[in-house]
């Protein structure tokens, strides 16, 4: 369809411009027109927002089939690109089309709305035609495709259809183009039945529009008979007012009947309304009455029942007032013993309950003020003081009494011919009577269990001293051992005696045994200790430790775990233990009045050990680094803190010893002539032995600390002692070393500090022995190479060919001196031998030496003949390196 007026070419560019965008099989483009996209909301066709409009064009097409026949319409939605060129932006299909709404505001804007929108309260677009001919002609147009190709037609509002019909009469084409010839010639057709729109205006209602309809559908008229429709609904509508009013005419005596029923019910209306006010007065007076009685009735029972339960909460409070006379006795008057103690406990429990049901968080603040609460709280606070004070007074005595029981009694402690291992499973089961009465104590006021625990420190202190001092004592003296030399490395005692010692390895099994009866005592003493007193800290006995109860397998060996040593709070419940930095540091001030003054006993030990066997400090010093490293536990410190001073008095012990030694060592060089091998060197080795077999456990680094400090004073030593006769130095020290790398060869192999310093000596021997050989071969052969000498230093200065007329270095005074050496080279090769032989006192290294001396020989005279062969080429009586070795091999 083209539009009139002269639009049609605009019209048949635009379709083309449409076609070259749609691409698809058998699609066709039916019209195109220009349209501006906007937004509005369905139903609200009066008042429609206008948003930005946008341009755009919307193409109607049809999909024909291989015959020719339509099968498919749609509607394409096309924008234009940046460069003003068309491209699709939107598909719709006319088969889903269900409603047409033209706004009432402007003529040229409607809405088509489809079944198939995701959501229905999203506002479809609107779309604005240039003018009304251009929207009729694409409603025409729609209409006519869904009514031939989909089979139905959407509803349109806002539109009268009799001004459709008659507009598609009036600009139907004269001449329809080939590409609209299917569907044009069904526009002139339309009839309202096909359409089936309907009209919708503000002004009618739904139920007249469906008559409407009805209406129009007993007509069978074409949309081109529109002005006969008219002219028949004007006739008919003529003869209905006439019959209405010839009816309403004939009806009069009825309504006359009528008005007289209702006069006669307006009088009855009229009493009922009196009587109806009468019986309201009355019937609010009784309402009135009822809500007064009810507010009373109200009032009453809110009264009982707030009296109610005032008296429960009275009998509630009285209860918590009440003292019972039994705890009260107990709390005031009663009795400490063993079979007491049930009851003190329960009384202690109720008084830590009435305290903590007294206090603010637990008490209604508004009892907190009354006068009888207060005096109750100043009565349970006496009890709680005469209570405690009685309690601490009781275990303080308890303490003192039981410990002075024992120390009197004499077969606790070790005896004469017979040690006694420490038992005190009676002490702590005794103790444990009274455990939970001190937690309830710690519960009730915490400053009491200072002086308990100060108490209790102190007389298990004396307990644990007496112990230790008998025991210690009886070891010592049932302990038989003979005394080793102290003075290993004293120049004035002979061989014989160092290599005699006695076997002392009962010293260190003595203090092992006391490390072990008391190391594990005192850390259950402060495992006990720290739970049996309430202090709030982790477990006290460090794994891989025995218990002494354990050991000793005592019937009492879970005292530690028993639940009456368990932690308790405020309100009675058992606490796991935590670690507490204030409490952990009052614990071990506490096991430090616990355990204070008992080192000296092991100290006794460790002397009484040292005197007679010094060595044994090395395994004394490995088992206690045993023990040391098994205490983990943070409660156990001074133990832990014991067995650091006792490793460091065996430390210094150990010092001591090596520091006379080195002492000794150092005598020497006033008491030893330099002559053969020191004695030091040979017993060192002896007493290097004999540390290696104390080692135990960690001990290495003394001991390789002792070797590092005795070797160096040695080797010290021996540098000085040589350097008093200066010509037998090298002689002395050569031998030394010798000595020394002979003596430690064995414990090298296996001791890396000694294998450091016995490639020390090594080294050092081999300076001595080169030392001395060219000093022997320079003092036999003097003229040879003291010649050879002079033309070596000339030669920096002058050329190898002046040299032979220099004087002094003729070529007569080198037969000279080959006349001197040559024909008794063999006198001086034995005296060479003589000369080495002379001041060495161990024949066992004469061989070596005497190969090295050869060989040294050899390179020297070998030396010279190539130094005379270059500068007296024509000399030939120089004695040859093969004959020298001929002569030397026949030695």
């Amino acid at each position: 369809m083209a539009k009139p007026g002269g639009g049609g070419t605009d019209e048949e560019e635009l379709v083309k411009a449409a076609s070259a965008v749609i691409e698809g099989d058998g699609q066709e483009v039916v019209m195109a027109v220009r349209v501006a996209k906007s937004r509005g909301i369905w139903g609200k066709s009066g008042r429609l927002g206008r948003h930005m409009s946008k341009p755009r064009v919307l193409a109607v097409t049809a999909m024909f089939s291989s015959k020719g026949q339509q099968k498919k319409a749609l509607i394409h939605v096309l924008k234009h690109s940046s460069g003003g060129v068309l491209e699709p932006a939107k598909l719709y299909k006319l088969q889903h089309l269900s409603k047409v709404e033209v706004a009432s505001n402007d003529d040229c804007t409607f809405t088509l709305g489809f079944d198939n929108f995701r959501s229905q309260s999203v506002s479809p677009p609107q779309w604005t035609m240039r003018n009304t001919n251009d929207r009729n002609r694409f409603l025409v147009c729609i209409l006519t495709m869904c009514k031939d190709m989909v089979g139905h037609l959407p509803k349109v509002t806002g539109i009268d259809v009799v001004e459709m019909a008659i507009w598609a009469k009036a600009h139907t084409p004269a001449v329809a183009s080939q590409k609209n010839a299917q569907i044009g010639s069904t526009a002139s057709s339309l009839e309202p039945n096909d359409l089936k729109v309907t009209v919708e205006r503000d002004l009618v209602s739904q139920a007249e529009e469906e008559d409407m309809e009805a209406l129009l559908g007993t007509y069978v008229m074409g949309i081109g008979e529109a002005e006969a429709f008219s002219e028949r609904l004007k006739r008919e509508l003529l003869a209905l007012e006439a019959a209405n009013v010839h009816a309403i005419l004939e009806s009069q005596p009825l309504i006359e009947e009528v008005l007289q029923g209702l006069e006669s019910a307006m009088v009855c209306v009229d009493d009922m309304d009196e009587w109806l006010g009468i019986f309201n007065v009355k019937l609010r007076h009784m309402r009135e009455d009822i809500a007064s009685i009810e507010s009373r009735n109200n009032k009453l029972e809110m009264q009982s029942l707030n009296n109610k339960a005032l008296i429960e909460e009275l009998d509630k409070l009285l209860g918590r007032l009440r003292v019972p006379s039994e705890y009260a006795a107990s709390l005031t008057g009663g009795s400490f013993d063993e079979a007491r103690m049930l009851q003190n406990v329960e009384a202690c429990e109720w008084l830590t309950g009435a305290l903590h049901a007294l206090a603010v968080p637990n008490l209604d603040p508004c009892y907190a003020n009354m006068r009888a609460v207060k005096e109750k709280r100043l009565e349970l606070e006496k009890l709680k003081t005469t209570f405690v004070k009685r309690a601490s007074e009781f275990l303080r005595n308890y303490f003192a009494s039981l410990v002075d029981f024992m120390i009197s009694d004499k077969s606790y402690f070790s005896q004469r011919g017979q040690l006694k291992r420490p038992d005190h499973a009676d002490l702590r089961y005794k103790c444990r009577t009274y455990a939970r009465l001190l937690q309830h104590l710690k519960s009730l006021d915490k400053t009491c269990l200072v002086p308990l625990r100060k108490e209790y420190c102190r007389s298990l202190n004396l307990l644990l001293r007496r112990e230790a001092r008998e025991f210690a004592s009886e070891l010592r003296a049932s302990t038989k051992a003979s005394r080793n030399p102290t003075l290993w490395l004293e120049p004035s005692v002979g061989s014989s005696q160092v290599a005699a010692n006695a076997d002392t390895s009962s010293v260190s099994e003595a203090y092992a045994k006391m490390l072990t009866i008391f190391v594990p005592l005192l850390v259950d003493e402060s495992s006990f200790f720290a739970h049996f007193m309430c202090f709030e800290v982790l477990a006290l006995v460090p794994q891989g430790v025995p218990s002494a109860s354990v050991n000793k397998g005592d019937s009492h060996s879970d005292d530690l775990n028993d639940e009456d040593l368990s932690p308790m709070d405020a309100d009675g419940n058992d606490l796991k233990p935590g670690k507490d930095a204030a409490e952990l540091k009052a614990l071990n001030e506490a096991l430090k009045d616990l355990l204070d003054g008992i080192q000296e006993d092991f100290y006794a030990v460790v002397d009484w050990a040292y005197k007679i066997d010094p060595l044994r400090c090395i395994s004394m010093h490995g088992i206690t680094e045993k023990y040391l490293s098994g205490q983990k536990a943070d409660a156990a410190g001074f133990v832990r803190r014991l067995l650091d001073d006792l490793e460091s008095k065996i430390s210094s012990q150990f010092n001591k010893f090596v520091d006379e030694a080195c002492y000794q060592i150092e005598r020497n060089e006033k008491s030893i002539r330099p002559y053969g091998v020191f004695p030091y060197i040979p017993r060192f080795a002896t007493l290097a032995t004999r540390m290696e077999q104390y080692i135990q456990g960690q001990s290495r680094d003394l001991v390789d600390q002792a070797y590092t400090k005795f070797i160096n004073v040695m080797f010290t030593t021996l540098d000085r002692i040589a350097q008093t006769e200066p010509k037998y130095a090298d002689v002395v020290l050569l031998e030394n070393y010798a000595a020394f790398q002979n003596s430690l060869y064995d414990l090298a192999n296996v001791v890396p500090t000694l294998a450091k310093f016995y490639h020390q000596a090594s080294e050092s021997y081999e300076q001595a022995c080169t030392r001395h050989i060219t000093s022997i071969i320079y003092t036999v052969f003097d003229k040879l190479f003291q010649f050879g000498r002079k033309i070596e230093d000339l030669m920096y200065t002058i050329p190898a060919e002046e040299i032979p007329y220099q004087t002094g270095l003729f070529k007569t005074d080198l037969r000279k001196v080959l006349r001197a050496t040559l024909p008794v080279m063999d006198k001086l090769i034995t005296t060479l031998y003589k000369r080495l032989q002379k001041n060495l006192t161990s024949e066992e290294l004469l061989p070596s030496l005497w190969d090295k001396c050869k060989k040294e020989f050899l390179e020297k005279f070998e030396s010279f003949v190539v130094l005379v062969s270059k500068i007296y080429p024509t000399e030939d009586n120089v004695l040859s390196v093969a004959e020298l070795k001929e002569m030397l091999a026949a030695m």
